[in-house]
């Protein structure tokens, strides 16, 4: 994808992208230092560096192994392998000088693997959790800045590309072969498992580091001042519709599943004589990437648990330009319309996160409806005819897929109260003294 930048901002995105590798490195290097195994992308370099005779270091291996992964990218995509990217050389070459530099840096802070183990263990799982910490913070810088990647996170990008696969089961391949060739080299020159090569610290770092990238994410939205000029910044918000707020009301209602939230959204808007959007987001959302609106349907708003895990498992430095994930362009297709929409007029707005989206327009009510299960049980066996042993499993389903969704593109809960201005149980006012509620609070936005 080509995206237009001046010369000044790619400067200073390539330049900012120096220092968080240094972050990046050095996050890598304290989780090693915890002796409770290395991260999956570290273990083959890490576990040579340390046969006996080894005249490389990790920092070198680290280079050969990084330019052999950029070679495969090139062979893979030919000649849509983008050439900012041949910069990946440069950068496999800094990265691996970082790497050194930060294990020489982290050297006195090595737990030994003998110590104690009511003293060691607790603090090696601190070390280890600092230390992915720091590395979660350097990938979500790297995100943010969106200029280039490492080469280890190139390699899956191309794979599921030239596989046409999805990225997040590639990038799990990836990683579990890194491990499993880590395991290799550790029999053939070792002779035997050890703990602190491929340990518990591997599995951790597995995890644990999506999770706080996640957490990172949301906060780290200053980076743009450091990377835009402040005279572009300015001209791009004025340039995008929606980012310059009317002053007409905008509603917003997330709800539970079965608690009554479409009906209520519908008869808000009928009373106020706006429009009210909910399918007709989904409509348009396909017409423009050229997707079914069964597609957009059935991937929009829903994130099922597995399908979390294996985001947050899969979750790396991938720059948002690049990432080819289907909930991702979904999100960002919604997300305009979402905004175009709010920029045109008065409107309710049902779901996909028009809360979060819209969070900077002060002309804005969040409602969040809910309901007791006997409730939403009640109006989906009256509407779909279904058992209630049915209807509670799709509840508990599309509500856990509604919460994940939020989660995963918000970095919030989906229930926080602090995300909405109004909260409505349905239990106890019905639709109608919802929608009256929501009126009585509407007005004190005009």
């Amino acid at each position: 994808m080509n995206i237009k930048r001046s010369k000044e901002e790619w400067t200073r995105r390539y330049i900012s992208f120096i220092a968080i590798l240094f972050i990046i490195a050095f996050g890598t290097s304290l989780s090693i230092r915890a002796n409770l195994g290395s991260s999956p992308i570290s273990a083959p370099p890490y576990i040579l560096s340390l046969i006996p005779g080894m005249n490389l270091t990790m920092g070198q291996l680290t280079i050969c192994m990084h330019v052999f992964f950029i070679s495969i990218q090139m062979l893979l995509l030919r000649k849509d392998f983008e050439k900012r990217q041949y910069a990946q050389i440069l950068v496999s070459f800094l990265f691996g000088l970082y790497t050194d530099l930060t294990m020489w840096m982290t050297g006195f802070l090595q737990i030994p693997f003998d110590m104690n183990p009511m003293i060691g263990y607790p603090l090696r799982l601190i070390e280890l959790l600092i230390g992915g910490a720091v590395l979660a913070f350097g990938i979500a810088c790297e995100v943010r800045c969106d200029s280039l990647m490492l080469a280890g996170e190139g390699l899956p990008l191309a794979i599921s590309r030239f596989l046409k696969r999805d990225f997040g089961k590639v990038k799990i391949c990836s990683d579990t072969s890194l491990v499993l060739i880590g395991t290799i080299f550790m029999f053939i020159y070792f002779g035997e498992w050890s703990w602190k090569l491929i340990g518990v610290g591997t599995l951790i770092s597995m995890f644990y580091v999506g999770i706080m990238v996640r957490v990172f994410s949301p906060h780290i939205a200053w980076l743009d001042k450091i990377f835009i000029p402040k005279s572009e910044r300015s001209a791009s918000a004025k340039a995008i519709p929606g980012d310059e707020w009317e002053g007409h009301c905008i509603i917003t209602i997330a709800r539970m599943y079965g608690s009554g939230g479409n009906a209520v959204g519908e008869a808000v808007a009928h009373k106020l004589g706006c429009p009210c959007y909910n399918r007709q987001i989904i409509d348009q959302t396909a017409r423009q990437m050229g997707y079914s609106t069964e597609f957009v349907a059935e991937n929009e708003q829903n994130i099922p648990t597995a399908r979390l895990w294996e985001l947050i498992f899969a979750d790396s430095g991938i720059p948002a330009s690049l990432n080819p994930s289907k909930e991702d362009a979904i999100f960002v297709s919604q997300s305009r319309t979402i905004r175009g929409l709010a920029h045109n007029g008065p409107c309710v707005i049902i779901g996909r996160l028009g809360n979060w989206i819209l969070r900077d327009n002060p002309h804005i009510l969040r409602v969040f409806i809910r309901s007791g299960l006997d409730f939403a049980v009640n109006q989906l066996t009256g509407r779909f005819h279904i058992s209630k042993e049915e209807a509670t499993r799709k509840i508990e389903r599309v509500n856990t897929g509604r919460a994940n969704h939020y989660r995963h593109y918000t970095g919030k809960q989906w229930t926080d109260i602090n995300e909405y201005d109004l909260i409505i149980n349905t239990d106890y006012t019905g639709i109608d003294g919802a929608v009256d509620m929501i009126l009585h609070a509407a007005k004190n936005l005009k």
